[in-house]
């Protein structure tokens, strides 16, 4: 087949003057109506009018979205706005204080649970139960009569301040650890409570403030969005938010690892077992000293690089590089940078065979649906 004739080459005198070419395009943007920058009650408004209908005190949770979002300086976009109320819509309906059925039989069964793991003898918590708390009744008829977490809260922070060697029998056992409109762990709200220096008021602890509206969507938006990922789609976050963050892209990087050197991997994110020393590794670290000599790493640059499974970081190491290039030529093609963690939810609160994907694809759903709007 001929080749195709070579393009006309343009003589100088066919080529416009840069300095007219200058002068056309600042006059273009000089015609171009700027965008304004969106005002706090404009987008206050445009959460209020993503919000339901029927909510009560519309424009309250509008300001609480809004100061979660800008405080910590995470853009108040339409994206953001409706991951927020999807995940809150998933988690409460909107309710602060969400009731939990049988909430008073989990809370004894849970007490006497943890009771155990710590050796604090049954008979010594029955005895703390059945003493008569400050609003009259017995904690054993609060605890059957409580519907929320925030009650079944208050209930144990009177046992540790009022029964006799309450802080040395029951202190650091509150079965409460997920708590507000987007039950955010409890726990994740102290660990990040400085970042953005959380306004407490006097007298207040930052599980008090989780309880709040104000104070649950401030901490649940920051599990939500306050870290930087490389992910294309909200889902992942979504599941992060589930499962912990950058449980997605951990679980992709187990998948890669699992292809590359023939093992089953549960892909759950956890890419080093929990205390783990060098010598008794976990199931994905064994997987990847494995692929150690084509990976030309030893087992303590493994274990370095492992080590930053919970940082953006991860993805720069030569670890996750060299992997995933074994991964996808195994494959023949690139294999994705994030997938659902396979992990089934366990709680108390759970009476339904629940996943992370499943709870991820709800949440999804309904961030679609919030985007429409």
């Amino acid at each position: 087949m001929a080749e195709p004739p070579p393009a006309p080459r343009l003589r100088r005198a066919h080529l416009p003057c840069l300095p007219a070419i200058a002068a056309l395009m600042l006059s273009a943007c000089a015609m171009q109506p700027q965008t304004p920058e969106r005002s706090p009650d404009d987008i206050r408004a445009e959460i209020a009018r993503k919000l339901p209908a029927s909510l009560a005190d519309r424009r309250g949770w509008a300001n609480d979205v809004y100061v979660a979002l800008v405080s910590q300086d995470i853009p108040a976009n339409a994206a953001n706005i409706c991951a927020v109320l999807a995940v809150t819509e998933q988690e409460s309906t909107y309710q602060t204080n969400p009731p939990v059925p049988n909430l008073g039989r989990i809370a004894r069964e849970e007490i006497y649970r943890r009771a155990g793991e710590h050796h604090v003898p049954r008979f010594a918590v029955d005895a703390a139960l059945k003493m008569k708390s400050p609003d009259g009744r017995s904690y054993s008829d609060r605890i059957d009569s409580v519907r929320t977490e925030k009650g079944l809260n208050d209930i144990y922070v009177d046992m540790i301040a009022e029964v006799p060697l309450g802080k040395r029998l029951l202190a650091g056992l509150n079965p409460v650890h997920t708590a507000g409109p987007m039950q955010v762990s409890i726990d994740f709200a102290r660990e990040h409570a400085d970042g953005y220096p959380y306004p407490l008021e006097p007298g207040k602890t930052i599980r008090d403030e989780v309880f709040t509206r104000r104070g649950g969507l401030y901490f649940g938006t920051k599990h939500l969005l306050g870290y930087r990922t490389h992910y294309d789609v909200m889902l992942y976050r979504f599941a992060d938010f589930n499962a912990g963050w950058y449980a997605s892209r951990n679980a992709a990087f187990q998948a890669a690892v699992a292809k590359a050197s023939g093992i089953d991997l549960q892909l759950d994110g956890d890419l080093l077992a929990p205390g783990a020393s060098m010598g008794k590794p976990g199931g994905t670290e064994r997987a990847v000293r494995s692929l150690g000599g084509r990976l030309g790493m030893d087992d303590r640059t493994i274990r370095r690089a492992l080590q930053q499974a919970d940082s953006l970081d991860f993805d720069e190491t030569d670890l996750y590089r060299r992997v995933f290039e074994l991964a996808d030529r195994s494959a023949g093609r690139p294999l994705p940078r994030a997938v659902l963690p396979g992990i089934k939810l366990q709680s108390p609160k759970i009476t339904r065979n629940l996943t992370t994907a499943w709870f991820a694809n709800r949440v999804d759903a309904r961030w679609k649906s919030c985007m429409k709007r």
